[in-house]
């Protein structure tokens, strides 16, 4: 195995409780739409891979006295850790082009996992093993306090961890105007609404000192440094993230794929101009223009455009699509998971090979 992927070993002394009762109930709820994709095949048919793994970059040690082995019995002093932030990598066995050697890294959104890009909610290829597929070696992760890479369950009590209902997403990820009514020409199989809910998860960074906004920055800088030189797929929620990571590190993001990015905070003067070299693309779906107060609608989109506006100006190369000027519509807020995803897919590939040297 490459030096690069291999893993440091992480070991936690905490146990968990859960609302077992509500957890059952949640599972039977999914389990009937889900347990019917447990045999789907994906579209691309075999993948030859030169290796694959799993890591963890960054993460540090924290003393606690609160936390107990086993749950029910008394806390013991012992050691955590924290921030770190989970990576799963594919290495194709054939390199297709010069273009595709750079890797491409997928980080998720808000409420979700590096599953967002692994495959779909009615198990259809997702964009991971698709660019894969393609000659791209592929690194996705569950950034610092969401999924596989854990959270600090010493700060947890209720007001630190939310998550995303079904009836939220409904809106925010725009299937439609209220829960249940569907978007006209929607492509997101909603029949398996279900699927996606079993793939959202707490927003458990927040029991991370200096939050999402700090924390996946700084992990995906460790990334980098560990692997080099990258293309950075963002969405959502992690949209300022790559702001952030571009400047820290404007030379080894090679480019930008920044799929309906969250404008939490803004780009500082600085982060504008470490993108000079960085060609990004900001990409949104359908449905937005009349979506004016929505959480992922037009507000977002002209936020967006106006760093577009800024990285161009100074003197970067930008650009924001909205799907349907290029002739795909249907999309949602979820494109990577909807019916068409691979023809988006192939419209952020071609959009790489001409633009990313």
């Amino acid at each position: 195995m490459d030096s690069r992927h291999q893993s440091f070993p992480l070991r936690s002394t905490f146990g968990f409780c859960a609302g077992f009762n509500a957890l059952n109930i949640a599972v039977a709820l999914i389990w009937g739409a889900i347990s019917g994709l447990a045999n789907a095949g994906t579209l691309g048919g075999p993948m030859r891979l030169q290796d694959e793994g799993m890591f963890f970059v960054n993460g540090a040690l924290k003393d606690t006295n609160t936390l107990a082995l086993i749950p029910g019995t008394p806390p013991k002093p012992g050691q955590i850790v924290v921030g770190q932030m989970y990576v799963h990598y594919r290495v194709p066995q054939v390199q297709k082009s010069k273009a595709r050697k750079l890797p491409i890294v997928f980080v998720h959104g808000g409420g979700l996992t590096g599953m967002t890009y692994e495959t779909t909610p009615d198990g259809r290829e997702g964009w991971a093993t698709y660019f894969t597929r393609q000659g791209y070696t592929t690194y996705v992760v569950d950034f610092p306090g969401r999924g596989r890479a854990g959270f600090d369950a010493t700060r947890v009590d209720p007001a630190k961890v939310t998550q995303v209902t079904q009836e939220n997403a409904w809106q925010i990820f725009r299937f439609g105007p209220s829960y249940g009514q569907v978007n006209s020409g929607l492509q997101f199989p909603v029949d398996a609404v279900a699927a996606l809910g079993a793939q959202n998860v707490p927003l458990a960074e927040t029991t991370l000192e200096g939050g999402a906004l700090t924390n996946t920055p700084n992990a995906l800088v460790a990334l980098l440094d560990r692997i080099g030189p990258a293309i950075f797929f963002v969405h959502s929620q992690s949209g300022p993230m790559v702001d952030a990571l571009v400047g820290k590190r404007p030379d080894l993001v090679k480019a930008v794929v920044n799929v309906e990015g969250s404008q939490a905070v803004a780009p500082t003067d600085a982060q504008i101009e470490a993108y000079k070299n960085v060609p990004a693309l900001e990409l949104f779906g359908d449905f937005v223009q009349q979506d004016v107060n929505g959480f992922a609608g037009k507000p977002r989109y002209d936020a967006r455009k106006m760093v577009v506006n800024r990285i161009n100006s100074a003197g970067g190369k930008a650009q924001i699509v909205q799907l349907p000027e290029v002739g795909i519509s249907g999309n949602s807020h979820m494109m990577m998971q909807d019916k068409n995803n691979l023809k988006v897919a192939d419209f952020i590939g071609a959009w790489i090979l001409k633009n990313v040297r």
